[in-house]
């Protein structure tokens, strides 16, 4: 049996490592510090969920109210609105968004012309860092129903006699609101796939076309089963965000006829919480989403483990 290391052998090794290493562990100090100032250090702020808070008398002069506010927010018809139109559109969301990065990352995979791949990438994962006040601009210059260039196409090819209300009419705008919301994050998860893809051994390939499988067999007998934990993984972590809403795009693609529809979460906390000063229900709202988040989480890395699949814990 191999002894312990020793304390001074240990501080030694790990010395050496630091100073050998140390402009990389100096460049992960930004980042480990935003993850620490936003993420942990804003967690003593949850105990405003339970109290009547006001931020002149502080944490200590506002009284504890418990569950109150969450009895409150559950009663509250807004609020079961927002929570019904959040989990239909996130889950939308995830139906039509999750499989698409898979597939393209598949196609982009068997693309041999390299420069047209690379370009390829660029121009679908650009959309990611785009604004969604920039994106929500031009898809309104695209869809305008009389003036934009969408409907003027359509209108002279004959395939429409009016301009379709993309983004005025409540229905036209739920399928428009998922449809670019799943452009816009399509070239994020595609590059992840991608990555998956190219973790995947060469000889497996080669072993499936000396056994005879075409282009389609490689897919489905090497593609796919490789890049299977990067899916479940990615899978659980969106089940994570099933009752998130993201405030910048409903914002961006917001007008007054679609209120029944743009009405989510992200909209009722700023609303009803921030807009009012009332951030005991503002965080309420916030620990409740993440509570159900993490719920999720955990029972879909269960799920996926007693189906033989990796988890993240």
């Amino acid at each position: 049996m191999n002894e312990a290391i020793k304390p001074d052998t240990l501080l030694k090794r790990t010395l050496r490592v630091l100073s050998r290493d140390w402009q990389l562990y100096f460049l992960l100090l930004l980042p480990l510090a935003f993850v620490v100032v936003f993420k942990y250090a804003a967690y003593p702020g949850l105990r405003i969920a339970f109290l009547d808070y006001k931020p002149a008398r502080g944490f200590e002069g506002s009284p504890f109210v418990g569950f109150d506010i969450f009895q409150k927010i559950f009663k509250d018809a807004d609020f079961l609105k927002a929570l019904r139109n959040s989990l239909t559109f996130n889950f939308l969301d995830l139906l039509v968004g999750f499989p698409l990065p898979i597939v393209l990352a598949i196609m982009l995979n068997e693309i041999r012309f390299k420069t047209f791949k690379r370009v390829s990438q660029t121009i679908l994962y650009l959309p990611h860092f785009l604004s969604w006040v920039i994106v929500a601009s031009v898809a309104y210059a695209l869809f305008k129903p009389e003036s934009g260039l969408v409907n003027i196409l359509l209108v002279n090819l004959g395939f429409i006699d009016s301009g379709i209300p993309f983004l005025t009419e409540k229905w036209h705008w739920a399928v428009s609101y998922l449809l670019i919301g799943v452009w816009q994050g399509l070239g994020w998860g595609t590059i992840i796939y991608l990555a998956a893809i190219t973790g995947i051994s060469s000889e497996l390939y080669e072993a499936a076309t000396v056994d005879g499988a075409g282009r389609l067999g490689r897919i489905w007998h090497v593609t796919l089963p490789g890049i299977r934990p990067t899916m479940v993984t990615l899978l659980i972590m969106n089940l994570g965000r099933i009752t998130g809403s993201n405030f910048e795009r409903l914002d961006s693609l917001a007008n007054v006829q679609v209120t029944e529809f743009q009405y989510q979460l992200a909209i009722y906390t700023y609303q009803k919480g921030l807009a009012g000063g009332n951030f005991s229900r503002a965080t309420a709202v916030g620990l409740f989403q993440s509570a159900v988040g993490f719920l999720l989480v955990l029972a879909a890395d269960r799920v996926s483990k007693k189906l033989g699949e990796s988890g993240l814990i």
